[in-house]
């Protein structure tokens, strides 16, 4: 599967200027990822200094809290990980619901992995997580949101993202990470700091989401008289 590309919702101005309270959303079933991918996945972007939202209750039931809800609202990107059994749970599915929905309504940015499943099981619901979605049907018997959660499987399928297959997972985490920076990097602007006061934490802010090293002499910030950068231009 081709690398996620930059798109014009990368770059809608609505969702440059939201005031996120997270970058990062991790969607995932736990009893699959919780304590082996995602874990890593979760580490690495913390290191990287990502503000990265891990629902950490266990899914005990079928209901998502209203602070939950908010989080997802409030998360600049959620990345979905698709596992083998992730189709069998309502938490994770309704959670994808709300996901989805902010794609819509505030330009989210959603990152599919397509952990140990194909997308076109996923698109489709086949095999192993085919029979998982099916699992789910037969305990619920509620054909309406069954056609709900199948039309935003196929709706995530359908979207780029990454596929492990075959591959190095410590190699294939440090490229989503990387993908994640550099999205962050887009959707920052200059007048939009983490923090509005502190230049210096600021052009730190700047050098992170490049390739500039604080000793190059590349880079020039020009600070408005509120002490917010207002041009960054290389020489």
């Amino acid at each position: 599967m081709a690398l996620p590309e930059t798109s014009s919702s990368f770059l809608d101005s609505s969702s440059s200027i939201r005031p996120w309270s997270h970058d990062v959303f991790l969607n995932f079933r736990g009893e699959d990822v919780r304590q082996t991918f995602v874990s890593h996945l979760y580490h690495g972007l913390d290191k990287r200094k990502i503000n990265t939202y891990i629902d950490n209750d266990l899914e005990r039931g079928e209901e998502i809290s209203a602070a939950l809800f908010k989080a997802i609202e409030e998360s600049r990107i959620s990345i979905v990980v698709l596992s083998k059994n992730y189709a069998e749970s309502r938490w994770c599915l309704n959670e994808l619901l709300k996901i989805l929905d902010c794609k819509q309504a505030v330009k989210q940015i959603v990152l599919p992995i397509f952990y140990g499943v194909d997308p076109s099981e996923v698109r489709h619901q086949r095999g192993n997580f085919g029979k998982s979605f099916d699992k789910l049907g037969d305990q619920l018997k509620d054909n309406v949101k069954m056609l709900k959660w199948k039309a935003a499987l196929e709706e995530v399928a359908n979207l780029s993202g990454f596929e492990l297959r075959n591959r190095n997972e410590a190699e294939f985490i440090h490229e989503i990470i990387q993908w994640v920076d550099s999205r962050i990097a887009y959707h920052t602007p200059l007048s939009a700091a983490k923090y509005p006061m502190g230049k210096e934490v600021r052009v730190q802010d700047i050098y992170r989401h490049s390739n500039i090293r604080k000793n190059d002499n590349l880079c020039k910030v020009i600070f408005t008289l509120s002490c917010l950068p207002s041009y960054v231009y290389l020489l």
